[in-house]
């Protein structure tokens, strides 16, 4: 199904947005970057995806725009958003599955919650839109990963079980996903997959997103 830039319907009622987001640290943040762009690289290359993704997720206007940060949330980059209008919650202990679901339960919007991360620049307002509105028909949203998993996931209602039996960080998460999905009896919509930045062959799409990323310096 492509993805047009197109706003819900008037109507639509609110859904909550969480970004799940990795402090902007050398050494902590996108560590498989490390060995091409240097630890102070790899963060600064984080917090310009962070502040994007935010923009992004903003710029929506569909809800609540909640950042689920880790460690905890007192880099000063959490703080900016803060100013920005986004809320504040800390990712808890568990696998990425157990940090999904606890962002989703958490949220009390009655259009359901949209759960993504930073790696994804290609994704749009349009698309955070139309996963809205797709929300508001059908049981769950996704968006596929490129390389088998996913970047973006709502549901209209939390549900643990979307979450469990999941290999996470394999290619088969969208499809175990899509079983997940069909057991538990949700009807969902699949958009077009985007690619995110986990490696350095990804780079060189990033930089034409973002071109200012190419001309800053790395240090090994």
């Amino acid at each position: 199904m492509p993805v047009t830039e197109r706003t819900p319907d008037a109507a639509g009622l609110p859904v909550a947005i969480a970004i799940l987001a990795k402090a902007p640290v050398p050494g902590y943040a996108k560590t498989r970057l490390i060995p091409t762009l240097g630890a102070d690289g790899a963060a600064a290359l984080q917090a310009a995806m962070l502040k994007r993704m935010l923009a992004t997720a903003l710029a929506a206007d569909i809800g609540p725009v909640t950042l689920w940060c880790a460690p905890d949330r007192s880099h000063p980059a959490f703080a900016e958003a803060v100013a920005q209008g986004a809320e504040l919650a800390e990712q808890p202990a568990g696998d990425i599955g157990q940090r999904m679901q606890a962002a989703m339960a958490a949220a009390t919007t009655p259009g359901g919650v949209i759960v993504i991360g930073t790696d994804c620049p290609a994704l749009t307002p349009g698309h955070l839109r139309q996963a809205a509105a797709a929300l508001a028909e059908q049981d769950a949203v996704v968006i596929p990963a490129e390389d088998g998993g996913y970047v973006l996931l709502g549901l209209r209602q939390a549900n643990a079980a979307v979450f469990s039996g999941v290999a996470w960080s394999t290619p088969q998460v969208m499809a175990q996903t899509r079983a997940r999905l069909a057991a538990a009896g949700l009807r969902h919509a699949e958009f077009s997959p985007l690619f995110d930045v986990d490696r350095s062959s990804d780079l060189p799409r990033l930089y034409a997103l973002m071109p200012d990323l190419a001309r800053q310096p790395c240090s090994a």
